[in-house]
């Protein structure tokens, strides 16, 4: 008896699926941009501010401004991405080049000396930037080639986000170890991890990865007018379910990143942890990513992507609001809030991913040309808006009212309060956004097939077109 498919759904044929032993592989190009995220968004900040004596407008005011005028990188880098034809394929050779760009910013970041400025900080942020754009937009375009069906890419996002779980993980646990590490204070022992997982993480993916694996990719053709380049990329910066992504990404990074931003303080100066129990709970997490982001590529599989990330979001922000009832230094109590929201957040981000590989199937059949890594460039854009603001909002206002981040400092009740209401209020918001930025997508299962199938026909009769820049 042949098992009902869902609403939407669609069976997809099982020729040129991804196995799972290269998704695996693949997935090892994920970690240094988990760990990342957690390093650079959580640690990195309060390390400046609380133990090297830099000023916390300064702090934020380098990260808005590098996050603002670094905005037009991803979209010269994905133009180039996109156009690249090597021996060792398309994205492969950006995936490598961004191993050695990712080391010297982040030694220079986490071996900084005390009372470092306001230019070496933004000099060696924007380098660090740039590199993180290489990784993250070469691994996210290959990864829609790589899988080309609709729960196909669910799943390869899904096992990507808890592959990443191993590097947010290892940052976290080690500030419990760090001061043990050959002498390194904690945050000096998260930048060595971080400069030996770029390179390790590479070695992995990239000579077990195949490319591409599905289409072929786009024939050469002429080059296109200035005209026509112009036309086209309108065409893919306006486009309405583009646009819908890129709120919704822009939202559900600015909560979880604005909570990330005051996470250290927030748990150690008003919720009264140690370092190490905050840290542990930051741990529990992030592992808890893992089962959710299995459990949210398996709820995809039956309610589709948009209704998963509804759903998760929703569940995220009831979750939050519990933390007013978790007594103050509870450990216990405070484990099952911070494990429901790493549940629900773990979603946030491979969903997005998925359905932006879907709309780029619809742009290729429309335009004739590959624009993924255009496609995942735009919507990184909100990205780095979120994270300009989550930290250039965030620490300015709690320096204006009356919040004091250095060690040792005695904070006013009041200054404590807005620091809880700041912690909480805007992830809540944010999050809600984003999860209201996709009600009513159209995208479904069984219009990703329609757009596969007419792309394998279009990829076999058609004629090269013009090549837009």
């Amino acid at each position: 008896m042949k098992r009902p498919t869902a609403p939407g759904a669609s069976r997809e044929p099982a020729e040129r699926e991804l196995t799972f032993g290269a998704s695996l592989a693949f997935s090892a190009a994920n970690l240094p941009a988990a760990a990342l995220g957690i390093a650079v968004y959580v640690y990195l900040p309060a390390f400046m501010a609380g133990r090297l004596g830099v000023s916390m407008a300064v702090v934020g005011g380098a990260w808005m401004f590098v996050r603002l005028i670094d905005i037009p990188v991803d979209v010269i880098l994905a133009l180039l991405m996109d156009r690249t034809r090597t021996a060792l394929g398309r994205y492969r050779v950006w995936l490598i080049l961004s191993a050695p760009a990712l080391m010297l910013p982040l030694w220079r970041l986490f071996m900084a000396p005390y009372g470092v400025g306001a230019v070496y900080l933004t000099v060696w942020l924007l380098a660090l930037y740039l590199a993180m754009s290489m990784n993250v937009l070469s691994v996210s375009a290959w990864g829609a080639t790589l899988a080309t069906r609709y729960h196909e890419r669910s799943r390869l996002f899904g096992l990507m986000a808890a592959t990443g779980v191993a590097g947010s993980l290892s940052v976290t646990l080690i500030p419990t170890v760090g001061h043990s590490l050959a002498g390194l204070g904690p945050d000096q022992a998260i930048g060595v991890f971080l400069v030996a997982l770029a390179p390790l993480s590479v070695l992995v993916a990239a000579p077990l990865t195949p490319e591409p694996l599905g289409l072929a990719p786009p024939r050469p053709a002429r080059r296109a007018s200035a005209a026509q380049t112009a036309r086209r990329l309108m065409a893919v910066i306006g486009r309405p379910d583009l646009v819908r992504l890129f709120l919704a990404q822009l939202a559900l990074t600015l909560g979880p990143g604005w909570m990330s931003a005051l996470y250290v303080f927030f748990f150690t100066r008003s919720w009264r942890f140690t370092e190490a129990q905050a840290s542990f709970l930051l741990s529990l997490y992030v592992l808890a990513a893992v089962p959710g982001a299995l459990a949210a590529a398996a709820v995809a599989r039956v309610i589709g992507k948009h209704r998963t990330l509804m759903l998760s979001t929703t569940g995220f922000s009831l979750g939050l609001l519990s933390i007013f009832i978790v007594p103050k230094g509870n450990v216990a109590a405070a484990a099952p809030v911070v494990i429901w929201a790493g549940l629900m957040a773990s979603s946030f981000g491979f969903m997005i991913q998925a359905m932006l590989a879907d709309v780029g199937d619809a742009l290729r059949l429309e335009q004739g040309q590959e624009r993924i890594s255009l496609v995942y460039a735009l919507n990184g854009l909100a990205s780095k808006l979120a994270g300009a603001f989550s930290i250039g909002l965030t620490f300015p206002l709690l320096q204006r009212l009356g919040f004091n981040p250095a060690e040792g400092a005695a904070n006013t009740p009041q200054a404590l309060d807005h620091l809880t209401f700041a912690f909480i209020a805007g992830p809540i918001i944010f999050v809600m956004l984003g999860g209201g930025c996709v009600i009513g997508w159209t995208l479904d299962a069984r219009k990703q097939a329609e757009l596969r199938a007419a792309l394998e026909r279009q990829s076999a009769e058609e004629p090269p077109t013009a090549e837009a820049a």
